[in-house]
């Protein structure tokens, strides 16, 4: 399927098995289907996602309450992520999601439906976390040269502007010092590099790190 119009028919024969009267390119709607009275049925085609699809369908819910979008299922590597992201904003804009497979089946991933996102208490309590943990507002015209600032990158930086001031130390020590609870595990696992365990419990800076005050001098 390299066309929109190959999307037509599969998405024709679904609706009619449930008893909708079907046409194309009704105004500027690209599949209209009607049941009795009930109202219509607008589904937007296009080959892939885009902002102007979302942009059509959105316009045509001023028509009905029954809009879906379909596009050709996402096939490769970010196949899911796309079709996870863009599920998401179907539900999110009341809108339905059907796609078409290359021998020609319809999937239908959900119905237009009312607005009512679910809130995560979990990602709102982790947010509210990241926001406390971030010392000042390091990224407030955006990201630095080097890269966003996080609550994590400041800790790093922290326990790093110690070691560099006092040498190898234990993990205690910088915990305390730098006011970074968790200074042992977060030099432990070293995720930027910047640490290197000289003893049991004690870690040193390594050039890395050195760099790393350097690039991200403003930013703790």
């Amino acid at each position: 399927m390299t066309q929109e119009q190959h999307l037509y028919p599969p998405i024709k024969a679904l609706l009619e098995r449930q008893g909708y009267e079907v046409k194309g390119e009704v105004g500027a709607a690209d599949v209209v289907a009607r049941r009795g009275n009930e109202q219509p049925v607008i589904v937007e085609l296009k080959l892939r996602f885009s902002l102007s699809l979302f942009h059509q369908a959105v316009e045509r819910s001023r028509i009905t309450d029954l809009v879906y979008v379909a596009v050709l299922r996402p096939v490769g590597r970010n196949a899911r992520r796309a079709m996870k992201d863009n599920l998401a904003l179907c539900r999110r804009l009341g809108l339905g999601l059907m796609t078409v497979r290359s021998d020609g089946r319809v999937e239908v991933h959900c119905d237009p439906g009312p607005i009512a996102p679910r809130k995560s208490k979990k990602k709102a309590e982790k947010l509210l976390r990241d926001f406390d943990r971030l010392r000042g507002d390091p990224n407030a015209g955006g990201a630095t040269r080097h890269g966003i600032v996080t609550g994590y990158r400041q800790d790093a930086l922290r326990c790093a502007a110690y070691l560099a001031e006092n040498g190898p130390s234990k993990g205690a020590d910088v915990a305390r010092a730098a006011k970074v609870p968790a200074a042992t595990r977060l030099m432990a696992d070293n995720h930027y590099g910047w640490f290197e365990r000289e003893g049991r419990g004690i870690y040193a800076l390594t050039a890395t790190g050195t760099d790393g005050l350097k690039h991200w001098a403003e930013s703790w």
